[in-house]
């Protein structure tokens, strides 16, 4: 058999192929894309991705958790091309700005919570949290306390994937590639389905909410509270697996960071920008972050930008005490990235679709998806606003999850994925976070296709 050549190939296997000769992906195993290529997406339009042969998808991740406004927005692209034309980009260094990084720096300021009046801007929530560690280190520095360096994160976190923000996530299996820089350490989690299924006995959420959080005040008299510096988590943990506190949680963390003295972080780079049917994880909370990482939501995933919001507490020791901030990025307030967000808000603001999504979509969204939880393969569903998980157990009435290396949940998502849905699987749960604008049609569309995607999967490890 002679080798096709290009003119013979379809545009699928030639992407595919420049693909497998050049492209190194993330988060992802090289071999495996030798061994199946990878399925190419060529556009994409409200909710649905269409793949370059013709099949349609309908999107449940909005991308990675960012195209909260959804695809083919006209008012994101024509401000992309109108900025593009007058100033594609300058730096915010040496003491100049652009109007629309001080536009958008204004505009966070108005819908962010009311004692966050300052922006930091980076090009990813990963950069977002390198500046986190940056600013909290630099506040307490400049108040005197050096040695106040510790940041508490938790287990199965994610904040990122360079060498500052993949420590402050406790992911393992990062961890192992990569360590953890010094001054960092890693509590328990808030996940109540998996200690649940770990004692085989009945487990009280809320008691178990308020034990976790005091791991965190454990974590502080041990490393003695001298040294402790903040705490960071995000309000629902995203890629853990959609993990919901326990309702009683948040109010005793909040307790604990105002007893000790020490910031709190509250990584709004997944849950911000209208995904929990408030503006933000903070809101849904009533937390009072004194930083708090952004990113995309932002601009609904179209430019690259992120940012960190500082509360004035922060901002006041930086102005008045602080001196030069030696801290920056190439791209930090990009004009067009800045263009895209601000427009990005606003069609936000015009549409009401926080509204919306707190009192339309993301209740129908939550029912229908509780249904699935009557699926013999789901042992609990979790969601708040446009986030979702489904739990998937070898045996439901007595909590036994499945052994780890039958792999259910990439068995699970690759049947959605042949089937033209996208869920995500973390672990054994899989995992939803759909742009905002989805419809109830399309929710409809969505149990149909993961009810069906859910018996396949049952079927395949029968």
């Amino acid at each position: 058999m002679t080798q096709a050549t290009a003119t013979d190939l379809s545009n699928t296997e030639k992407w595919q192929n420049l693909d497998g000769a050049h492209h190194l992906h993330p988060f992802t195993n090289p071999n495996d894309l030798l061994q199946k290529p990878p399925r190419i997406i060529e556009s994409a339009q409200g909710v649905y991705l269409t793949d370059s042969d013709g099949n349609e998808l309908l999107d449940m991740m909005a991308g990675l958790w960012c195209v909260n406004m959804g695809y083919g927005q006209e008012d994101l692209i024509e401000a992309a091309s109108a900025q593009i034309r007058q100033l594609p980009y300058y730096n915010a260094f040496f003491k100049t700005s652009t109007p629309p990084a001080a536009e958008l720096s204004a505009l966070l300021a108005e819908v962010t919570p009311a004692h966050m009046r300052h922006a930091f801007f980076t090009s990813s929530g990963s950069e977002a949290n390198d500046t986190v560690l940056r600013l909290v280190w630099r506040y307490w520095d400049i108040l005197g306390k050096p040695e106040k360096r510790v940041v508490i994160s938790r287990k199965n976190a994610y904040h990122g994937s360079t060498i500052a923000s993949s420590s402050l996530g406790g992911m393992e299996d990062m961890h192992k590639q990569g360590g953890v820089i010094p001054d960092i350490v890693h509590v328990e989690q808030p996940n109540w389905f998996a200690r649940r299924c770990e004692l085989g006995t009945d487990l009280d959420r809320d008691g178990f909410g308020r034990q976790v959080a005091q791991s965190i005040a454990d974590k502080i008299e041990e490393l003695g509270v001298d040294r402790v510096a903040a705490f960071i988590a995000e309000p629902i943990q995203g890629a853990g697996g959609v993990i919901v506190p326990p309702d009683s949680y948040w109010p005793e963390v909040k307790k604990i960071c105002e007893h000790y003295g020490i910031l709190l972080v509250a990584d709004e780079v997944i849950c911000g920008f209208g995904r929990t049917g408030e503006w933000f994880g903070t809101d849904y909370y009533a937390l009072k972050p004194d930083l708090m990482p952004i990113a995309k939501g932002l601009s609904s995933g179209y430019l690259p930008i992120g940012g960190v919001m500082v509360a004035d507490k922060i901002m006041d020791v930086l102005i008045n005490q602080g001196g030069e901030f030696n801290h920056g990025y190439t791209y930090s307030g990009h004009p067009v990235c800045a263009a895209v967000a601000i427009a990005n808000i606003r069609l936000m603001q015009r549409e009401n679709i926080v509204q919306t999504v707190r009192e339309s979509t993301a209740p129908y969204l939550q029912k229908r998806l509780r249904e699935l939880g009557e699926h013999p393969l789901v042992g609990e569903v979790r969601g708040v606003g446009m986030l979702g998980a489904l739990e998937l157990v070898r045996n439901k009435e007595n909590f036994i999850k499945f052994d780890k290396d039958i792999g259910v949940g990439a068995i699970c998502r690759d049947y959605c994925f042949a089937n033209n849905l996208v869920m995500r699987a973390v672990g054994d749960s899989m995992i939803i976070s759909p742009p905002l604008i989805l419809q109830h049609g399309d929710i409809d569309v969505f149990i149909e296709r993961a009810w069906q995607c859910l018996d396949l999967t049952q079927k395949a490890i029968a």
